[in-house]
């Protein structure tokens, strides 16, 4: 069981130059978890490329779609956040010995926690830092 973060996500449903090396990454899994703080990142992102106008109208809607129908198939789990996950980020935050990083990298890292899981697919190299750093396995593909 692997948690998957927006970045890899995002390339599920964008065409991008890792986007390939992370379908067969999700496609050798047994369980790919999507938790809400990721499904909601990448909604805001969608959303942001249409306001932006790095894709219209149709595309949007149809990269929403797309991302409403991994619901739907396997390998995907995608799972709801206890509110304790802020906490969990709270205590993660002091006990680091590590760099800064972003909030949301460190709400996801909580979420791995609160789930249960110790496998992380990003393509975030400060959230990969972070998450090694926390004792949790990270797999980057298209990355060595």
């Amino acid at each position: 069981m692997i948690y998957l973060d927006s970045s890899c996500l995002l390339k599920l449903l964008l065409s991008e130059p890792e986007s390939e090396a992370v379908r067969q990454a999700v496609a050798r899994e047994g369980d790919v978890v999507v938790s809400a703080l990721t499904e909601l990142e990448a909604t805001v992102q969608l959303r942001a490329g249409r306001l932006g106008a790095a894709f219209g109208e149709r595309r949007y809607r149809a990269y929403l779609d797309q991302l409403k129908a991994f619901r739907e198939v396997d390998p995907f789990r995608f799972l709801p956040l206890p509110g304790t996950v802020f906490q969990t980020a709270l205590r993660q935050q002091r006990g680091a010995r590590q760099p800064h990083y972003r909030s949301l990298d460190r709400l996801h890292l909580a979420a791995m926690e609160e789930l249960g899981l110790r496998r992380l697919m990003t393509n975030d190299a400060a959230q990969a830092t972070g998450a090694r750093g926390l004792g949790f396995e990270v797999l980057r593909p298209g990355h060595p």
